[in-house]
């Protein structure tokens, strides 16, 4: 009974999905949703983005192997991001009225920079959608009791996503991100309270996580700790920010307060709610300690939905699963049509300047096709954890492309020679450091961000003004 009720509720949530591309006419509204979505649904969209596998299934699942500590990346680097996105970055980004967070690039460093940082952009995202793809795989097989095999399910689940993505574009993702944030909050708060009656309240559960020392945030006084500490915290905080999700939920508000206020308050939402996944699987300790430590030897992740299917009645069951489903949905429409629309625009379009808006739209759907079916085999694949997956995804963007949009939008003196050797030399010195250095006690991201500062100072300032002059990009 429970698997009919999540695929009635999927091929529902579809449709919806399907109905809304009826408002696609163009690559602006595939992109950007027409740069006219109010507060309520940006916020919604903010907040539904990030409200993923990680959080759901991901962090419950690592908070239990090692406390508040272990979180750090996410939801407390991933939240503040989008705070310092509404604080420093979404005005004047929406001022500019791109499409892609790549057009910024160029306006600022020249073609090759932009070409550069796009495709770093869309790599680090393989990451994250394979997340999303591999958590609904799971959920197929958990809600089906083994009947369908998580590889199964991954297709299932990035096939239906696809169609609706493929055709609604920004505005699909709008309006099933609105509706799906408002089931996951009840859903969620339905479960808590299910799961509370069995724990004899919130307290017990919180007093137990403490005795057992997983409130413990902070690192030990020592610097190999503070250094992995500040640099899981970054790798979210800062590496998020240069994405192009965030980018199209900044540009597509109607106006730049919107924009602005719908970051810091999806930010603040969703730290709030991410501790409530954390919350139910850690009750699993107390009301069946025998599936929890189960499931830690084998797959961790399990805990949670092993937890609703054995304790909480067919209801709970059914709201459970809408609401995981509609994090993941939500997360894995947005993440899959983000890449698509940057490769289109900042790659493919420059390369075949003669395309029209209609012969435009058809190149982002064909992207979007081409990058769901690299994501679903890399999910097929991967022996990462979800967490794992999803937090290693930023080190990419944080390296190459995290200092040129700061000191693109704040310095005025960083020119397109400072970004390129920001990208370049940040790059670089990551890569080299994961393949000779990786245990070593500064983290190869860390190792890559401070090269890409030196890369963009050095650029900017000590390049001879003839060769700066020659290598500006045109307006």
């Amino acid at each position: 009974m429970l698997f009919w009720y999540v695929i009635a509720y999927w091929v529902v949530s579809v449709a919806i999905g399907l109905i809304a591309s009826l408002k696609v006419k163009n690559a602006t509204d595939f992109a950007a949703a027409g740069h006219s979505l109010p507060m309520y649904v940006v916020t919604a969209t903010v907040f539904a983005t990030w409200f993923g596998a990680e959080a759901v299934l991901g962090a419950p699942a690592t908070f239990l192997n090692g406390g508040l500590a272990a979180v750090v990346a996410d939801p407390f680097g991933s939240s503040l991001c989008l705070i310092l996105v509404g604080l420093f970055f979404a005005k004047p980004l929406y001022q500019k009225k791109f499409l892609t967070i790549g057009d910024f690039y160029r306006e600022k460093y020249g073609r090759t920079v932009e070409i550069l940082i796009t495709l770093c952009i869309a790599a680090s995202y393989l990451g994250w959608v394979s997340a999303q793809i591999m958590a609904l795989g799971l959920v197929f097989h958990v809600a089906s009791e083994g009947a369908i095999s998580q590889n199964t399910g991954m297709l299932i689940g990035s096939g239906s996503v696809l169609i609706y993505t493929l055709f609604g574009g920004m505005w699909a993702v709008a309006i099933t991100d609105f509706l799906q944030m408002i089931i996951v909050v009840i859903g969620l708060f339905f479960i808590g309270h299910e799961i509370t009656l069995q724990t004899g309240g919130v307290m017990p559960v919180i007093e137990h996580a403490n005795q057992a020392g997983l409130f413990n945030f902070f690192p030990e006084a020592n610097a190999t700790a503070i250094i992995g500490f500040v640099s899981a915290l970054c790798t979210m905080m800062l590496g998020s920010i240069p994405q192009q999700d965030v980018f199209q939920r900044v540009t597509s508000s109607k106006t730049s307060q919107i924009a602005q206020n719908a970051a810091i308050l999806g930010g603040i939402l969703y730290f709030c709610f991410a501790f409530l996944p954390m919350f139910l699987a850690y009750s699993a300790t107390m009301i069946d300690p025998e599936l929890v430590k189960t499931n830690m030897e084998t797959d961790s992740q399990l805990v949670l939905p092993q937890l609703i299917l054995k304790h909480t009645p067919l209801f709970a069951q059914v709201m459970f699963f809408g609401a995981l489903l509609s994090a993941l949905k939500s997360c894995a429409s947005a993440t899959l049509l983000a890449p698509s629309v940057s490769i289109s625009e900042n790659i493919i379009k420059g390369s075949f300047k003669h395309l029209n808006p209609r012969q435009m739209l058809l190149v982002m759907r064909i992207t979007v096709l081409v990058f769901t079916v690299l994501v679903t085999i890399l999910a097929m694949h991967s022996d990462l954890s979800i967490f794992k997956m999803v937090e290693s995804a930023y080190k990419v963007t944080l390296v190459s492309a995290f200092i040129p949009l700061v000191f693109g939008i704040y310095w005025k003196k960083a020119n397109s020679i400072g970004g390129l050797l920001s990208v370049l030399l940040g790059f670089s010195t990551w890569i080299l450091s994961e393949i000779a250095f990786s245990e070593a006690m500064v983290p190869p991201q860390l190792v890559g961000l401070l090269f890409s500062l030196f890369g963009m100072v050095a650029g900017s300032l000590l390049i001879s003004s003839d060769l700066i002059r020659k290598t500006e990009p045109l307006s």
